[in-house]
């Protein structure tokens, strides 16, 4: 994206808001502490969670199609090809004669390892593999391809060179060697049984946590709560304030299908969940079922007609006329479609206001410049469709997988290094057991998902309807607060801002130096943490970040906490239990659908 001169003020270059177009992706520091090495592992996948997941399949005829257009680009221009060959050659000659100057970006952290330069024959194995990365990306962009074909050309040809680079190799890795040397061969010995064991039980791909430690409902999940309403697809869990008094008006959460709720409530020190309870909010979260083939025909009206069940319940308990809601990610999806449907009928008035969190309303924006994006073609659509159709729900674990694909170095490649080079276990954190503990989709949903693809019905009045009623946004009347994730490639922060926009230019817009989970999950105590907040005024991000003013150190949580308590009505005694005489407690938060596999 172009960015403002007073962007490259005020951001980072790690820390500036990023594009979403296909980045080199790094791998662990391999001369780290084991510890250090764990950390960095942590701090990649972090950002590479699955709470937006790929639903169109890289199907094989994509990826030999995108290989076909390598295989035209020389057919199409032999001279550049040749040229090309040529200069890499010559290269390599230079290499050959210690002449060569190539060395890595110094932030590619699979080469940072001394031994790449001081011993003779790794520094040139890394410069022919850098000489020949370096021709094979000019010649593609040499090529009189089309824009998409050249990106398909590319997107291959980094899949290969990930793949050959000399790292991801146990006899030129210096980190394997030297550890398969001080551990006396065990090393090897463990990483070739994780390996046997990731073939037998994760379908060939590196484990990328060790979830053991965690336990739902016992060290994760742990918020004090109770579960008021039950019906065969969701759980209405209400998470009583902690304080003395509560005000009037409740919040209701809507989480996306993809993942479980609990990624807001991992720990006490990140569960915001407990934040709000802290902040005197009645909170109510569903906890959406996990669905088999029987359940393959709910769709988009469905889940949209469960939030205002929720939402009726949450009212009966509280004896508020009215509630708040917040949406994250593809839940947002669900909040924007059942705050259309309210429009339509007369009843807008039962939400009020609105929180968004790492969400996109304008899908098409989502796919630009992405990865992804190249193979979303009206074919591959009807292909995926078809595909859950067939077995009646998408899975999480195969979701999963094409989203490592699209994005290797970060999630097979940094794996299979810590993994089976260095026999490393990997890493035990909580986001990634979260991440791990994957969900399905009924196939109604995932087509209508992929419809909003091809519609984009937040933007154009009147091409969705849900339940019989049609949609227009520009209906919907309630205060917003939307934030987005300056390093978020799921839910790019401009497309978040796309969200504000629709709700008016009385808006708030924040954005978070984070990435997709972890501007969510954000709380204070961070020293690195900052983010800009403003009116949703300006017709572009790029206008609006100019003009946000100063940035504000530390997690947005508390100028969100702000924003919350002076639109939730009176305060009141906080109730003594949970629940109703209508609505009684059926069994301690977090429930039993979040335990179902």
């Amino acid at each position: 994206m172009s960015r403002s001169a007073r962007t490259s003020e005020t951001l980072s270059s790690t820390q500036r808001p990023q594009s979403t177009a296909r980045k080199r992706r790094t791998q662990p520091k391999t001369d780290l502490p084991e510890a250090t090495l764990q950390q960095e592992l942590i701090g990649t996948a972090a950002n590479q969670t699955l709470a937006g997941n790929p639903l169109v399949s890289v199907r094989a005829a994509d990826l030999l199609g995108s290989a076909g257009y390598l295989l035209k680009a020389v057919g199409t221009s032999p001279l550049k090809a040749g040229a090309h060959l040529g200069g890499y050659l010559k290269e390599l000659r230079g290499i050959v004669g210690g002449n060569s100057s190539i060395a890595p970006d110094p932030k590619d952290k699979r080469f940072v390892d001394p031994a790449w330069q001081s011993n003779a024959f790794l520094r040139a194995l890394l410069q022919s593999y850098l000489a020949g990365q370096s021709e094979l990306t000019r010649f593609i962009e040499s090529t009189d391809l089309a824009p998409l074909e050249k990106s398909r050309a590319r997107f291959v040809a980094e899949l290969l060179v990930d793949a050959m680079a000399p790292s991801n190799s146990p006899l030129t890795n210096p980190a394997a060697l030297r550890k398969l040397v001080d551990t006396g061969g065990m090393s090897l010995a463990k990483g070739m049984r994780q390996f046997g064991e990731d073939m037998l039980t994760n379908r060939g791909l590196p484990k990328q946590v060790d979830s053991t430690p965690f336990k739902v409902g016992e060290n994760i999940a742990t918020a004090k709560g109770e579960v008021v309403f039950r019906n065969e697809m969701f759980e209405l869990l209400q998470f009583a304030p902690t304080t003395e008094t509560v005000f009037s008006r409740p919040l209701v959460m809507s989480p996306p299908q993809i993942n479980k709720y609990y990624a807001i409530d991992l720990s006490p020190e990140k569960s915001l969940i407990k934040w709000i309870q802290d902040s005197g909010v009645n909170l109510f979260v569903i906890s959406w079922r996990n669905p088999t083939r029987e359940h393959r025909d709910w769709g988009l009206s469905d889940y949209a007609l469960c939030l205002d069940q929720a939402v009726d319940v949450a009212c009966r308990i509280t004896g508020s006329p009215d509630v708040n809601m917040w949406g994250s990610c593809s839940g947002g999806i669900t909040l924007a479609a059942y705050l259309g449907w309210l429009a339509a009928r007369g009843e807008g008035h039962k939400v009020v206001n609105t929180s968004w969190a790492v969400c996109v309303l304008d899908m098409p924006s989502a796919l630009d410049d992405t990865t992804l994006g190249l193979f979303t073609t009206p074919s591959a659509l009807r292909a995926a469709k078809a595909s859950s159709r067939r077995k009646g729900v998408l899975s999480g674990q195969g979701m999963a997988r094409m989203f490592a694909w699209m994005r290797p170095n970060d999630l097979i490649w940094n794996y299979w290094v810590n993994n089976y080079l260095l026999g490393n276990k990997p890493p035990a954190f909580d986001i990634l057991a979260w991440n791990n503990d994957t969900t399905r989709l009924p196939a109604q949903l995932h087509a209508d998902y992929l419809d909003l693809i091809q519609q984009n019905p937040y933007s154009n009045p009147g091409t969705l309807e849900i339940a019989g009623e049609s949609i227009d946004m520009t209906q919907v009347k309630v205060g917003a607060y939307v934030v987005g994730g300056t390093t978020d490639h799921i839910t790019p922060w401009q497309g978040c801002y796309g969200t504000a926009r629709l709700f008016g230019e009385d808006t708030t817009y924040v954005l978070s130096n984070a990435g997709h989970l972890q501007s969510l999950v954000n709380p204070p105590g961070n020293p690195k943490s900052f983010y800009y907040a403003a009116a949703a005024s300006a017709d572009t991000p790029e206008a609006w970040l100019q003009n946000a003013g100063e940035r504000q150190p530390g997690s947005w949580w508390p100028h969100w906490r702000t924003w919350i308590e002076q639109r939730s009505g009176e305060s009141r005694p906080a109730p003594k239990k949970p629940g109703s005489r209508k609505y009684p407690p059926l069994c301690p938060a977090p429930g039993t659908y979040v335990m179902e596999r």
